[in-house]
C-alpha cells in the first residue's frame, strides 16, 4: 500500500472545491484558474499544471455536455463533426505544448489569459453583450471551428469552448444555448485526448488531480446557483480582473 498523505489530499480537495465554485460562478473559470493555482501553490511547472488540471476539466465537460444535450435541441451530427475535427488538432498541439520550455509556455499562457480578459471586457461594451444571430458562413466551415478550438484545448488545456461558442453564434447564426452545448461537444473528446497526451508525456500528477476533480464536481453547482443571483456584467468584469491579475503574477514569476 502506498503511503497516502491525507492532509495534502484534503487541502487539494478543498482547492478543487473552491475552483469548482468559481468555475460555476464565472461560467468558464475553473480550468483557467486551476492552472495558475497549481503552479503558484504547488510549484508545478506549466506542463504539469496544465496536465493535472485536465483531470478536473475532463469530467466536468462530459457532465456539462450531457446536461446541455438533455435540455437543448443540439444536432447530434453537428456535435460529432465538431468533436472529431477537434481531436486531431488537440493531439498535435498538446504534443507541441508538452515539448515546449515550461517558462515560455507559462508566459504564452499568461498572455492568453490577458487576451481572454480583454475579450470579455470588450463584450461588456454597449451593443456587444448580446451578439446578433446572423449566419455568415455555411456549415461546411464547422470543421475549421473544431480544429481551431481543438488547437487551443491542446496547447493550453482550456479555451477551446471559449473560442468556439462566440464563433458559432457570430458566424453561423446559432442560438447562444445551442452554441455553448456544441462548444462542449467540441471540447469533450479533446479533453480526453489532451489528458491522455499529457499523461503519456508524464505531465499529470494524479495524486493531486483526482481530489482536485472530486472537489470541483462537488461544488460547481453552488457556483452556478450563485451566478443566477448576480448581474452577469458584474460577474464578467470580476472574472476579467481576476484573469489579468493572475496573468500579471505569472509574468512577474519570470
Amino acid at each position: 500500500m502506498p503511503d497516502i498523505h491525507w492532509l495534502p489530499a484534503l487541502l487539494t480537495l478543498l482547492l478543487g472545491g473552491a475552483l469548482g465554485a468559481l468555475g460555476g460562478l464565472f461560467g468558464i473559470g475553473g480550468g483557467l484558474l486551476a492552472i495558475p493555482a497549481l503552479g503558484m501553490l504547488y510549484g508545478m511547472d506549466q506542463q504539469l499544471a496544465q496536465g493535472t488540471s485536465l483531470v478536473m476539466i475532463a469530467p466536468n465537460v462530459l457532465i456539462g455536455f450531457w446536461q446541455y444535450r438533455r435540455r437543448a435541441n443540439i444536432a447530434l451530427r453537428t456535435a460529432v463533426v465538431l468533436g472529431l475535427s477537434a481531436v486531431a488538432a488537440t493531439y498535435v498541439f498538446a504534443r507541441l505544448a508538452t515539448a515546449m520550455d515550461p517558462v515560455l509556455l507559462r508566459r504564452i499562457f499568461a498572455c492568453f489569459m490577458i487576451g481572454m480578459a480583454l475579450y470579455f471586457l470588450w463584450r461588456l461594451l454597449p451593443g456587444r453583450a448580446v451578439p446578433v444571430e446572423q449566419r455568415r458562413l455555411s456549415d461546411r466551415w464547422l470543421p475549421a471551428v473544431g480544429a481551431v478550438g481543438g488547437a487551443f484545448s491542446g496547447f493550453f488545456s482550456v479555451g477551446g469552448g471559449v473560442i468556439a461558442a462566440p464563433a458559432m453564434v457570430g458566424l453561423f447564426g446559432m442560438r447562444q444555448a445551442e452554441a455553448q452545448g456544441l462548444a462542449l461537444a467540441l471540447v469533450t473528446p479533446g479533453a480526453v485526448v489532451a489528458l491522455g497526451t499529457y499523461a503519456h508525456a508524464g505531465h499529470v500528477d494524479w495524486v493531486s488531480g483526482i481530489p482536485l476533480s472530486i472537489g470541483g464536481m462537488l461544488t460547481i453547482s453552488w457556483g452556478v446557483a450563485l451566478a443566477h443571483r448576480m448581474p452577469e456584467r458584474r460577474l464578467r468584469a470580476m472574472f476579467s480582473v481576476c484573469l489579468i491579475a493572475t496573468a500579471v503574477v505569472m509574468l512577474i514569476r519570470g
